[in-house]
């Protein structure tokens, strides 16, 4: 089996799962509790908070334990909106979201917020002046997403948010960075962001645990209630074993993360140089992308099917869409694009540090051999 889906999931790290281990069984205390079991559990969630914010370059008590980035997500757009409904409505956010942000603005929309989606190019990059241009005197809220969960494209973000709190220094900014936390070197400190969401499964992590950034002094409210947990930001127990294994990660993320992205990047280079020359073939991952994650599409040749023999040859990828009632969703990212063209041929080929040179080579040669195979008996209808 070759596992090239890891902008879904990654596997979990050794590492990470031995760190969880004793919090699995013996050190079971609950976080709120004041006896000594309930102490080791508040200890370690607090070291787990203080070793990912100095990570992020952020204050610890600025970052929120969630069960993952669609929590985030949720929690930062809504409790954003909640706080600014009185005097603004208005949220401006790029039309290639994650549908965690998408879906919650619909959301937002049934409670009398006015969305507005700026567009994107070819290669999914949302143009800072489109933002701004779109901006309103009732905007309450931006959210640009740092890297698109599809096509890999890095959006400017620190550049967005400088340039919307120079127009309006009272608007939110808020940016999904889920799938950045692999790649980017972040510095929340540094930068305009008021909000940002976070989640370790995408950087062997384990899955249920996320995180919310929210500046101090951000206007926000909790949408979670029935606890004082996390500062009375979000009711309900820790998830105790889930903070330290995000920890974990963070921890093994930083201690080699330049050779990690390093070895990303030469294999999604060495990918798409053994794809390249297939007839048909069209990359459209953009050149700059995050070396994480590689869209290409084969012209003639669709996503599911293509997928389908991928997966009887153990190789594992995706289409970066929704499968619903057996049928796959065209991707709103590559629609956005304007490459309907491609919208039932695009395929999401996405690495982590641990895939070897090995595998995508033999990956892409599997992909050859069921491209042409399918081409030889089927063709887009």
């Amino acid at each position: 089996m070759i596992y090239l889906d890891n902008a879904a999931t990654t596997p979990i790290a050794e590492a990470v799962r031995k760190a969880m281990e004793p919090f699995l069984a013996s050190i079971y205390g609950n976080p709120s509790s004041t006896h000594e079991a309930g102490r080791q559990a508040r200890q370690a969630v607090e070291r787990a908070r203080r070793t990912i914010a100095e990570w992020l370059d952020c204050d610890p008590r600025d970052l929120i334990f969630t069960s993952g980035g669609t929590e985030a997500d949720n929690a930062a757009l809504v409790g954003a909106y909640l706080a600014r409904q009185q005097d603004r409505k208005h949220i401006v956010a790029s039309a290639v979201e994650h549908h965690a942000v998408l879906h919650a603005l619909s959301f937002l929309e049934s409670l009398g917020a006015k969305v507005t989606l700026v567009p994107v190019d070819r290669r999914g990059f949302v143009d800072p002046a489109d933002v701004v241009h779109a901006l309103q005197p009732d905007t309450a809220l931006v959210t640009v997403m740092a890297v698109n969960n599809e096509l890999g494209t890095v959006e400017p973000v620190d550049e967005i948010a400088r340039l919307v709190k120079r127009r309006d220094a009272q608007i939110i900014v808020h940016s999904d960075m889920v799938q950045a936390l692999p790649v980017q070197r972040i510095g929340l400190a540094r930068s305009d962001l008021d909000m940002a969401t976070f989640s370790a499964h995408k950087i062997h992590g384990p899955k249920g645990i996320g995180l919310l950034y929210v500046r101090k002094h951000t206007p926000w409210q909790p949408i979670l209630y029935g606890g004082n947990q996390e500062l009375k930001r979000r009711g309900g127990t820790e998830n105790v074993a889930g903070a330290i294994g995000f920890a974990a990660a963070v921890d093994a993320l930083r201690d080699r993360f330049a050779d990690h992205v390093a070895h990303l990047a030469a294999l999604r280079d060495a990918f798409w140089a053994s794809l390249a020359d297939e007839p048909g073939v069209h990359r459209l991952s953009p050149p700059d992308a995050a070396p994480s994650i590689l869209n290409v599409a084969f012209a003639g040749v669709r996503n599911d099917v293509l997928l389908m023999r991928l997966d009887l040859e153990g190789v594992m990828a995706s289409a970066g869409s929704a499968c619903t009632a057996g049928s796959l969703e065209p991707s709103h990212v590559i629609q956005a694009c304007r490459l309907d063209e491609h919208v039932r041929e695009a395929v999401r080929f996405s690495f982590s540090w641990q895939n070897t040179m090995e595998e995508v080579e033999q990956a892409a040669r599997v992909v050859k051999d069921c491209v042409q195979l399918i081409r030889s008996r089927f063709t887009i209808s």
